[in-house]
C-alpha cells in the first residue's frame, strides 16, 4: 500500500518503486544496478504505531537454496553471490495489527505510520541522490 503510493509520487527516472508482497530471489537481478533499496515491511516485532528503520547487510544464512521466497537480507545475499555487488539497504517496518488478508485494509494504528513512512523514504532517497 506504501509502495504503490509511493510510485505515483516518486517520478524521478532515477527512482524505481515496487511493489511485492514476498520477495524472491530474482529481484536480486532488479537490486543489481540499484544503489540504494527502502524494503517496507509489515513486522511481528516493536510498538503498534512506530516505525523502525534498520541499515541491512546481505545474510548468507537466510538465503534460501529453494528461492521461494527469501527475507530482505537474505535477497541482498542473493544479489551478491550472483553479481558481486548490494546496493546500500534500510528496512523500514511497522508492527501489524493482524496478518489477515481477508478485508485487506489496515488496522487505525498502522494507518497511522503510512505518511511518516512515506516521509522517511522520500528523505532517504532526496539524500541518497544528492
Amino acid at each position: 500500500m506504501v509502495a504503490d503510493q509511493l510510485a505515483e509520487e516518486l517520478t524521478s527516472p532515477q527512482v524505481e518503486v515496487l511493489s511485492r508482497h514476498v520477495l524472491t530471489a530474482e529481484l536480486a537481478e532488479v537490486l543489481r544496478d540499484a544503489t540504494l533499496v527502502v524494503f517496507l515491511d509489515a513486522s511481528t516485532d516493536g510498538e503498534v504505531g512506530q516505525v523502525v528503520r534498520r541499515d541491512l547487510e546481505p545474510d548468507d544464512a537466510s538465503a534460501s537454496h529453494m528461492a521461494h521466497s527469501v527475507d530482505a537480507p537474505g535477497l541482498l545475499a542473493w544479489t551478491r553471490g550472483l553479481y558481486g555487488r548490494v546496493p546500500r539497504a534500510v528496512l523500514l517496518s511497522t508492527r501489524a495489527v493482524t496478518f489477515e488478508y481477508a478485508n485487506c485494509q489496515l488496522s487505525p494504528e498502522v494507518a497511522a505510520t503510512v505518511q511518516p513512512m512515506k516521509q522517511w523514504v522520500t528523505q532517504l532517497v532526496a539524500e541518497h541522490l544528492r
